[in-house]
């Protein structure tokens, strides 16, 4: 088939249109990244762009030589490996009931799953909640509050409904149970709505702070969100009084950055091993009739 004219316009066109939007895209990344390794007057006169100017470790020296942020960070990674796993149990295990539509009150369970995404307790009687179950100052607080995301559930749900009934027909034939269904069966063909809701778990749980500002009164227990978020306020109040006054305008003008970094980073090294599921194709093989 050959190639026309018009087609290789409509490539170079397409080409450049793209090249665009990716360089839109990644300009909030690189002027982030360029701010967190600036100089405090580069920073303020708005100087920065893609590239660093006036070259500055201050602000990564000052939080990284601190013992408290690597034992946040420790406690932000387990946190977020534990509520993950224990979201993506309770969210499979419902959304796989749900997705039964013969199931006997199949309504009503999808209703009270709805009915929380628009109306909740409020702060207050969660707070309430949380201290009378004694659970502040662990990890439950912080895991359980959080451990079905009804959105989540909802497109899970969807997924599980798609896959056609004939497999879970066949193993039912072969004797197989319905938790042998679910393990053998339908999760080995879920891989890429467990990567996306692995991911999507995972950067929920990584990016909450409110939770642990809200529910942990210690500092050896707090996320790293919640020291970094300490650690701004305490810099851009001009209350820093451990480092010098030069030190501290530098750390007041990039902290946000260095934090956007020390933040998205991990997550950003993860992604590409999660992503390549989101486009592997989700049935490998074909019902035989």
């Amino acid at each position: 088939m050959s190639v026309t004219r018009g087609y290789r316009v409509f490539q170079w066109v397409n080409g450049f249109v793209l090249a665009g939007v990716v360089l839109v895209t990644l300009f909030p990344f690189a002027n982030v990244v360029a701010r967190s390794f600036s100089g405090e007057q580069e920073i303020r006169s708005g100087q920065v762009s893609f590239w660093p100017k006036g070259f500055n470790l201050t602000t990564y020296d000052r939080v990284m030589s601190d013992a408290m942020f690597w034992t946040n960070y420790r406690n932000t990674v387990y946190y977020t490996v534990v509520a993950t796993l224990i979201a993506l149990v309770l969210t499979t295990c419902y959304a796989y009931v749900l997705s039964k539509r013969n199931l006997r009150g199949r309504g009503a369970l999808v209703g009270i799953a709805v009915f929380t995404m628009f109306f909740n307790g409020g702060l207050i009687p969660n707070y309430v909640l949380v201290s009378s179950l004694g659970l502040r100052n662990t990890l439950w607080a912080i895991v359980l509050p959080n451990a079905i995301s009804v959105f989540n559930l909802l497109v899970m749900k969807a997924f599980f409904e798609s896959l056609p009934l004939e497999l879970e027909e066949a193993a039912a034939v072969d004797g197989t149970g319905t938790y042998g269904t679910l393990l053998r069966i339908v999760l080995p063909l879920s891989k890429a709505v467990l990567a996306t809701m692995t991911l999507f778990y995972a950067v929920s749980f990584w990016n909450s702070w409110f939770a642990g500002f809200l529910y942990m009164d210690r500092q050896e227990l707090f996320p790293v969100t919640v020291y970094l978020r300490n650690l701004i306020a305490g810099a851009t109040s001009g209350t820093d009084n451990t480092a010098s006054s030069e030190a501290a305008l530098q750390i007041a003008a990039s902290i946000q950055a260095v934090t956007i970094v020390l933040i998205m980073l991990p997550i950003m090294l993860v992604y590409p091993f999660i992503q390549r599921y989101f486009v592997s194709g989700v049935m490998l093989g074909a019902v035989k009739g």
